[in-house]
């Protein structure tokens, strides 16, 4: 792959990190733009990454910044911890570099080996975009009693979204006792809000995080950029909670798996699957499959038994990602709010 192509992946995620309240994440990017190309195992198998290295695609940068940041959660590299958050301040550019390099140098493994599998932020405030779309399901489906299928759940963090406090606009919802408090600036007008039981709630992974390790618990917390000490804590306590919940993701292909969840109709039940910044990891074939699927399923929908398919994912139509629902029977779909990809800002349309 030509440096160019790597150098641009770098300088997208730069500026993606800047938008997105993270400006240590975003010169740390930047300084690999910069600095690229280098010689090393790592940076040679970054030069030569096969597949679309950019935030849309593979998120090579994101890989190399969750590694780096590991060796700091871990304490791996207390050198490196030295120039992290909240040590950063008074760090130029050049003595940042010259860390990086040398622990990219003296951690080669621990990096390559992180970077085989895709970020996994599993970021809980999400669910505060995904629950008005709940909320629009219901008032669809005039359905009060869920049944949940989560794709790409990595920790699992995001099948609680009823099990956490919100702030919504002017309304209040959710678990008013959960330590996991989630407040998105608010625009539009608002879906109506009732009271929801989730019958079953399940997920699968291709990699699931088993937080009930403490080295799986470091690897995602790796995932948020150092200096959003705001996602840290939430990510911490939505992390305590979760890992008391009995529920497990399976490991499996999402789509295998997808077709195992849509063969049971669920009477007096809207089954919904959802999915959070997770579509764009899949392989092309497998999203067609997927949609295929959905389609079949679809049509054995009854208004008894509806379906709905709700994803929050990049569409390149507007500021932040999409929230985009389709609903069966009448297999009609409609984006129906735009959402920050951290969950910091719901922009509410409405069906």
């Amino acid at each position: 792959m030509e440096n160019s192509a790597i150098k641009s992946a770098f300088l997208s995620q730069s500026k993606a990190c800047t938008q997105l309240g993270s400006p240590f994440t975003a010169k740390l990017c930047r300084l690999v733009a910069e600095n690229l190309p280098q010689t090393g195992l790592l940076w040679e198998t970054v030069l030569n990454w096969e597949g679309d290295p950019g935030p849309s695609g593979d998120s090579v940068p994101l890989r190399v910044m969750g590694a780096l940041h590991g060796l700091v959660v871990e304490g791996i590299s207390d050198t490196l911890r030295q120039v992290y958050p909240p040590h950063h301040s008074n760090v130029s550019d050049a003595e940042l570099w010259a860390i990086i390099s040398k622990s990219v140098t003296d951690h080669t493994g621990y990096i390559l080996d992180r970077m085989r599998s895709a970020p996994q932020t599993n970021e809980v405030q999400r669910a505060a975009v995904l629950v008005p779309g709940f909320m629009e399901i219901a008032s669809q489906t005039g359905k009060r009693e869920f049944v949940t299928s989560e794709l790409g759940a990595s920790a699992g963090l995001n099948l609680y979204w009823d099990k956490y406090q919100y702030q919504l606009g002017d309304v209040q919802w959710g678990a008013s006792t959960s330590g996991t408090r989630l407040e998105p600036d608010w625009r539009g007008g608002q879906p109506d809000f009732s009271e929801i039981s989730v019958r079953s709630r399940a997920g699968c992974d291709l990699n699931p995080i088993d937080i009930s390790k403490i080295e799986f618990r470091q690897k995602l917390l790796s995932y948020v950029w150092p200096d959003q000490e705001a996602r840290l804590q939430r990510s911490r306590s939505a992390i305590e909670f979760a890992n008391g919940q009995k529920d497990l993701i399976e490991q499996s292909d999402a789509i295998d798996w997808l077709e195992r969840q849509l063969q049971v109709a669920h009477k007096g039940a809207v089954h919904v699957i959802y999915h959070t910044i997770a579509w764009q990891y899949f392989p092309e074939n497998s999203k067609r499959r997927g949609e295929e699927l959905l389609e079949i399923a679809g049509r054995k929908a009854t208004k008894e038994a509806p379906l709905a398919w709700l994803r929050l994912e990049a569409d390149g139509k507007g500021d932040g990602a999409g929230l985009t629902l389709t609903l069966w029977p009448a297999g009609e779909t409609k984006t129906i709010a735009r959402g920050d990809f951290h969950g910091r800002w719901i922009d509410w349309i409405g069906w």
